[in-house]
């Protein structure tokens, strides 16, 4: 049993897989993955820097080396996070579907 696809069932599957791409680009950026685990570690550390002891203060020569860590991580991650907001990631040019069209 063979199915024959109209052009007009092609270009609809072509531009559906095109939006699974993009979304899926988006999904994946390295920005989104960096940032979460930056403001994640970040919580945890900083959490950790305010529960700190003074003996542990005291072996980092009187600096809450936890807290300060933290919260730097937590500004990186939110930078990250920011800047994939301001910045998402382009969807791929329609262009390309076209260019393979015009081979055929």
């Amino acid at each position: 049993m063979s199915e024959f696809y109209s052009d007009k069932d092609v270009q609809r599957e072509v531009t559906e897989l095109q939006g699974k791409s993009a979304t899926a680009a988006r999904l994946f950026d390295i920005r989104r993955i960096i940032g979460g685990l930056f403001v994640v570690y970040g919580v945890i550390v900083t959490i950790a820097g305010f529960t700190a002891s003074d003996a542990d203060i005291d072996k980092a020569e009187g600096v809450n080396i936890n807290l300060w860590t933290g919260l730097g991580m937590l500004a990186l991650g939110v930078f990250f996070l920011v800047w994939l907001k301001l910045r998402p990631v382009a969807p791929p040019p329609p262009d390309v579907v076209a260019g393979d069209e015009a081979r055929e």
